[in-house]
C-alpha cells in the first residue's frame, strides 16, 4: 500500500524550502540605496571640494588670465561623475 504524504506535511515541507531560500537569498536591504546616495555624493564632493581649494592655491601663486578655481572645481565634479558612473557601473553588476 502506497502512503501519500497527508496536506500538514507537504504545506511544513514547502514552507521550510521558502524559509531557506529566503535566508540564502535574502532581498535587497533599505540601508544599500543610502549608502550608495552616500557613495556617489563623496565621489563628487571630494574631487569638487579638492579642485577648489587646489584652484584657490594655485590662483594666489600662479595667477593666469582665467580663474583656477573655476577650471578646478568644474574639473572636480567632471572627474567625480566619471567615478560615480564607474562605481555604479560595477555595483549594478552585482545582483
Amino acid at each position: 500500500m502506497t502512503q501519500t504524504p497527508d496536506k500538514p506535511t507537504e504545506e511544513i515541507g514547502r514552507h521550510a524550502r521558502r524559509m531557506k531560500s529566503t535566508r540564502e537569498h535574502p532581498g535587497p536591504s533599505p540601508l544599500t540605496g543610502i549608502s550608495a546616495f552616500g557613495m556617489i555624493g563623496w565621489s563628487i564632493a571630494v574631487p569638487t571640494v579638492g579642485g577648489a581649494l587646489l584652484g584657490l592655491w594655485l590662483d594666489r601663486v600662479a595667477p593666469q588670465g582665467f580663474s583656477w578655481t573655476i577650471s578646478l572645481i568644474l574639473g572636480g565634479v567632471v572627474l567625480g561623475a566619471f567615478i560615480a558612473g564607474v562605481w555604479m557601473n560595477k555595483e549594478g553588476g552585482r545582483k
